[in-house]
């Protein structure tokens, strides 16, 4: 019951935060989300009762949405191009080692209070140190904050070893550059223009489908660990091991390969290794175990892809608010899976194929966007509109070259036949 009112608070906090941080900024996001998550973890370790423990542990939940998309939006829009497939990664193996500390604390402090008290008080450390991170220069600019943006840039400048070159940058130089973008956001964008434009309802609902089938998949495997016959101790390290290595490959793939065919194919290989448990009798339950083991790592691999590639599909004038509402669809799929566990009872293979068969249509979802590899971020709904419209162009090029190939040719109007 706590762990659906948690999943609750990230479901909830992931459109609130998003278009919050739209209209706000992404750093007083992050350093409010900071204060409420230690907060609220503080209080949920000294409740007098159940019901206001749910309240905590909601507002936890709540608060970890904000954390997680800002600190996703601050890294993309503020890494390079070419290193943000390894930031962004990085921050995912932040989750695969905090897992591996949590145990470890769990088994030094085993009073449920003490716990609770001891991961929630750093937050309050971590709040304070979030105002020394800087502010997403893109949004302080199309937010028309160009004094804030330049003094950001000169501190970022300087912090770098590129004094000079910062005092030399005026506002002047930063209208300049950004002025089609600054004249593009003077209309104030909500949740609603994600279902506006054709291009961004086809992302949204793409990103949706792929977030809730790589949440729904992922934890019908974390709830499934006694099913395999092996011990669920050792299973639990392996399944937080295995995404040591499924998030180095996915670092390696969407680096070289690009986000989109990782993306369809992570989900299409867990959706396959969960529906192939099915076919693997349980006297063979070493075999059942390597295939969800590689589905784990698929699906984590998927998280960590899905980070990324939302962040960079989504404009700016738009991004975090489309963050929060594709994340939330993990969410909502995490809260679903134990449901989908009870028809187990009907017939055992059934929630394997619900899963699996959902995990592979999330996959194929990702072959219908578009490709962000090596591509600078969209600032406005009309650099993504342009894009797509640059797509399709490219693509139908070729096929009219192809059509005019294949045209017979007459000369001098004799047929040669």
């Amino acid at each position: 019951m706590a762990q659906s009112i948690f999943m609750a608070g990230i479901l909830v906090g992931g459109p609130v935060f998003g278009e919050l941080s739209d209209r706000f900024g992404r750093k007083p996001i992050l350093t409010w989300s900071y204060l409420i998550l230690a907060a609220s973890g503080s209080g949920a370790a000294f409740s007098p009762s159940l019901s206001i423990y749910m309240i905590f542990r909601f507002l936890c939940g709540f608060s970890i949405s904000g954390i997680s998309l800002s600190t996703v939006i601050l890294n993309v829009e503020w890494v390079p191009t070419s290193m943000r497939a390894i930031s962004s990664t990085s921050i995912g193996y932040c989750y695969t080692f905090g897992q591996f500390i949590l145990s470890g604390l769990a088994y030094a402090i085993p009073q449920w209070r003490w716990l609770q008290l001891t991961t929630s008080v750093p937050f309050f450390i971590f709040s304070l140190l979030s105002w020394w991170v800087p502010e997403s220069i893109r949004w302080l600019v199309l937010s028309g904050k160009f004094s804030k943006a330049l003094k950001t840039l000169q501190r970022v400048a300087t912090f770098n070893g590129k004094k000079e070159e910062g005092e030399n940058i005026t506002i002047e130089e930063l209208k300049f550059s950004l002025q089609k973008d600054i004249d593009s956001v003077k209309i104030k964008y909500g949740l609603s223009d994600l279902f506006r434009v054709s291009i961004l309802r086809r992302v949204t609902f793409c990103l949706s489908l792929a977030w809730f089938s790589t949440g729904f998949a992922y934890y019908s495997l974390a709830m499934g660990v006694e099913e395999f016959g092996v011990n669920i101790y050792i299973l639990q390290i392996i399944f937080g091991g295995v995404d040591i290595p499924a998030k180095f490959i996915t670092i390696v793939s969407i680096s070289y390969l690009g986000r989109r065919i990782t993306q369809g194919f992570l989900l299409l290989l867990a959706g396959g290794a969960i529906l192939g448990i099915n076919l693997v009798p349980s006297e063979m339950p070493l075999m059942r175990t390597a295939l969800a083991v590689f589905g784990k790592g698929c699906l984590s691999g998927s998280f960590s892809c899905l980070f990324l590639y939302t962040s960079e599909l989504y404009p700016t004038v738009v991004r975090q608010t489309g963050m929060g509402i594709s994340n939330s669809w993990a969410r909502v799929g995490s809260m679903i899976a134990p449901l989908v566990k009870i028809t187990g009872e009907v017939q055992p293979y059934i929630p394997n194929v619900i899963f699996g068969t959902t995990a592979i249509l999330g996959g194929s979802a990702a072959f219908f966007l578009l490709e962000t590899l090596n591509r600078p971020l969209p600032e406005t709904i009309e650099d993504l509109e342009d894009w797509h419209q640059q797509v399709k162009k490219s693509k139908q090029e070729p096929e009219a070259e192809k059509s005019l190939q294949t045209i017979p040719l007459k000369t001098g109007g004799l047929d040669p036949s």
